[in-house]
């Protein structure tokens, strides 16, 4: 099966990494081969369950997250969600703004959103990533989702301090 995956051609060079590392690490960690186009078209080739976690790593490192962080995705219990703030904002400076309600004045919202959905953000381009467990998926995607319709910081730190509550009881019962 081959399958073909865009990524910014700025983020080609990190995807392949020093001395084609990064590329090799994923070819031999998901039993697939890449083939990078300088212009960051990627062709996936391999089984279809191999390609099938080899595309989400792809489109992560795309997305702005590191090597290291994309490959978390290797686990079963991972995820990668992406919001496409174009879907929510008409200009580009409508979209910028929605980004710096996310990142928060000196990253402390996306920080915070991260702490306390024990998961990872990028904010990249037209887009907010996350890579996260698939158990406390939900709550980052509504945190930023609260962000991107207006609510208050105060009102998302609240709804973040309530659901790392509800995480680490989850967590702790075993569940």
């Amino acid at each position: 099966m081959t399958e073909i995956v865009k990524i910014p051609a700025e983020r080609v060079k990190v995807l392949v990494g020093e001395s084609g590392a990064t590329k090799k690490r994923i070819e031999e960690r998901c039993n697939v081969e890449l083939d990078i186009d300088p212009d960051g078209e990627v062709q996936i080739i391999g089984d279809p369950a191999d390609v099938f976690f080899a595309r989400d790593i792809v489109k992560a490192i795309g997305r702005g997250f590191t090597p290291e962080n994309a490959l978390r995705l290797m686990g079963h219990d991972y995820g990668l969600y992406v919001i496409q703030l174009k879907e929510h904002a008409s200009s580009d400076k409508a979209i910028a703004r929605l980004k710096g309600r996310v990142i928060g004045e000196n990253g402390r919202i996306k920080i915070q959103i991260e702490d306390s959905t024990d998961s990872i953000v990028s904010v990249y381009g037209s887009t907010v990533s996350i890579i996260s467990r698939i158990d406390t998926m939900e709550y980052a995607k509504e945190a930023i989702g609260m962000l991107v319709d207006g609510s208050r910081h105060t009102s998302v730190l609240r709804y973040l301090a309530r659901v790392k509550r509800e995480i680490m009881e989850s967590r702790l019962k075993g569940q």
